[in-house]
């Protein structure tokens, strides 16, 4: 697996060679096809230009600055030099664990991104890997740490997934918005016995075991379906306007449909699993 950093866990007088790896693409986030900005009349990618409104011209990279804006139309000035002089220099790449949490003590809002902990080759540096491994697995912990990486420094947790080590770069505590209004405002409501026990039924009905492989976008499919449609130089249909139901506002009347509707849609269900779809072959558009 590639790694875009290499360097150790600390932990006491312990000693672990890692790599990092990112665990999804850099385009996770987005769809994996890309648009350029063209000119409609000639097809012609357009270019972005730098320009000063004042002077009315275009600027060079070499007098462009950073700015702060203190207030409108007023900013302090930034030099790059300003920034690095700022910067961890760190080359000790080491993560340094600080302590030792309850895994199920982390809420998930507080993570940024995912990456795995590659072992070292050597079989005899994958040991302090596997102990470290095999030891939070077994007391349910995970591992709070920092490092520095491309001179910023990051807070982590690292935990087990499986067989593997995984590292979680966090988000600092100013970051993270208070539940504290929602929590009140929910406090004020109650629900009836009946209510949940309707409530509890839909959720049973529902109840599997999770399958990354659903994990799918419709819109991507239908993105690829589209172009390729376009490249083929097909009509496209525009698609029928969908009908909103009207929303059921007896609480109670929504819970009872709902459970309706799951047990009606079950059988269907069954049904088009022992039937597999077939699936058309799409391209990927760079």
């Amino acid at each position: 697996m590639r790694t875009i950093w290499n360097g150790s866990i600390s932990f006491g007088l312990v000693n672990i060679p890692i790599g990092l790896a990112l665990a999804t693409k850099p385009s996770a986030k987005q769809s994996d096809v890309s648009f350029r900005t063209l000119h409609r009349e000639c097809g012609t990618p357009i270019k972005q230009k730098r320009w000063c409104p004042v002077h009315d011209r275009e600027v060079p990279n070499d007098e462009i600055v950073k700015g702060w804006e203190v207030a409108k139309g007023q900013f302090v000035i930034v030099e790059d030099a300003d920034l690095e002089a700022i910067m961890r220099h760190d080359d000790s790449r080491s993560i340094e664990i600080t302590r030792f949490v309850p895994v199920d003590d982390i809420d998930p809002v507080w993570f940024d991104r995912t990456y795995f902990l590659v072992p070292a080759s050597a079989t005899a540096q994958r040991r302090p890997y596997v102990l470290l491994l095999e030891a939070m697995k077994e007391t349910g912990t995970a591992a709070l740490g920092r490092f520095v990486l491309r001179g910023s420094e990051n807070l982590c947790l690292i935990r087990p997934k499986g067989d593997t080590l995984a590292l979680e770069t966090m988000f600092l505590a100013e970051d993270v918005n208070s539940q504290a209004e929602i929590e009140e405002a929910v406090s004020e409501s109650t629900v009836k016995e009946t209510e949940l026990d309707l409530a509890r039924q839909v959720i049973d009905s529902l109840v599997g075991e999770f399958d990354p492989s659903e994990l799918t976008s419709e819109y991507r499919q239908n993105l690829r379906q589209m172009l390729e449609a376009k490249l083929d130089g097909q009509e496209l249909k525009k698609p029928e306007p969908v009908a909103e139901e009207t929303p059921v506002v007896d609480l109670m009347e929504a819970l009872k449909r709902s459970v309706e509707e799951v047990r009606e849609a079950k059988p269907a269900q069954k049904k088009a699993a022992r039937k597999p779809a077939a699936r058309k072959k799409v391209a990927k558009s760079a």
